[in-house]
């Protein structure tokens, strides 16, 4: 078994390096496509015009695997890159690396730092999630191209589409002290994102995607920055619930969505992440999973480190404090995990642990044909 995978991950580091159409000659060739935030973002954001409160292309931000900072927001690897080390892919390339590596057959991540499923959300700073469709459409034509209309249709069908989204959309509403919840209840704005999140998902299914893994919202009023805002604010410890409403709502309302979907759409499936318990397991519990802080951030700076002054480079925050050893940490900074977090994830992801996994395991979505 070990020398087969090693076969699938040669060749699937040939297609990157030379003929794209190999990959395509091998039967159980599984493209990967990723969309979303910062959880995802490998990368993009280095390639926009924007602040660094969007990007993480400075240290300590990539110390752990890649000893270098990649714009990844983490010391270390994210889920995708551990699915797709787990598929036996090559490192995704971010969309504006991607023309580098010869055909895009590999798939290509799109995230971006910050982004929302509502164009609103960050706006002129990031890339929002329809524009990563839009820059999805633009590596279809570059495939056809390349392939021809059987052999990109066939790639389209069979990858697998990774989003992570949502989480952004709220928080932002209390970092830029918005008014939306003058005009709409608190119900009718989480319809509006999940609405948005959810018409791309069908236009990436009207593209030929099928397979799709979904991340449900964080537990964001548990994040060290949303601990230490409400320490600051109230000289109290414990998570921030102003946070945790427009994430109970989101969670309830997506799992159904996909149901309509996959009852609606051919064809359709799923794996859903629920990455608010997966979280909140490690949160609770955190010598149960190898971890020994899950409140405080390895970097940054104030209470639990939740201060965004990880690396200095952030607003008038130059100064801050690094962990010893990030494998006792759940967080990185002050709103990400830690390579090993995320490993953790992946692997929950990959082989559909059923208390945060629904539909069926990622794992299960490489190995199908369609």
């Amino acid at each position: 078994m070990g020398s087969l995978y090693s076969y699938m991950y040669a060749l699937a580091l040939l297609c990157s390096l030379a003929n794209p159409l190999l990959c395509l000659a091998h039967h159980n060739h599984v493209a990967l496509f990723v969309f979303g935030d910062s959880l995802f973002d490998p990368g993009n954001n280095n390639f926009i015009n924007t602040t660094t409160d969007f990007q993480a292309n400075f240290w300590p931000y990539g110390h752990s695997f890649f000893k270098y900072p990649t714009g990844r927001f983490s010391d270390g690897r994210l889920v995708p890159d551990f699915i797709a080390e787990f598929a036996k892919l090559p490192l995704i390339p971010g969309y504006f690396q991607a023309e580098e590596q010869r055909g895009y057959v590999n798939g290509v991540n799109f995230a971006s730092g910050g982004a929302g499923s509502l164009v609103e959300t960050h706006s002129g700073f990031v890339i929002d999630l329809n524009t990563q469709l839009q820059y999805f459409k633009n590596i279809i034509k570059e495939l056809k191209g390349k392939l021809g209309d059987k052999e990109s249709n066939k790639l389209l069908s069979s990858a697998v589409y990774m989003f992570s989204n949502g989480g952004n959309d709220y928080f932002s509403l209390f970092t830029t002290n918005s008014t939306i919840f003058n005009s709409y209840t608190k119900e009718e704005y989480v319809d509006m994102v999940i609405h948005s999140f959810i018409n791309v998902i069908k236009e990436v299914y009207k593209e030929g995607g099928r397979k799709f893994v979904i991340f449900s919202a964080a537990p964001l009023a548990c994040l060290p920055y949303s601990r230490a805002l409400k320490f600051q604010q109230t000289n109290r410890t414990g998570c921030e619930k102003k946070f945790r409403v427009l994430t109970e709502i989101h969670n309830k309302v997506l799992p159904n969505k996909l149901i309509e979907l996959e009852k609606a759409l051919q064809g359709f499936k799923y794996s859903y992440f629920d990455f608010f318990q997966a979280a909140t397991d490690i949160i609770d519990h955190p010598s149960r999973y190898g971890f020994k802080e899950a409140k405080t951030a390895c970097c940054g700076s104030g209470p639990y480190r939740g201060l965004s002054s990880c690396g200095g480079k952030r607003g008038q925050l130059k100064e801050y404090e690094l962990c010893k050893d990030v494998r006792d940490y759940m967080f990185f900074d002050n709103f990400h995990p830690t390579e090993k977090s995320n490993l953790h994830f992946a692997t929950l992801l990959w082989n559909g642990v059923p208390n945060v996994v629904r539909s069926c395991s990622v794992k299960s979505l490489f190995e199908q044909v369609l």
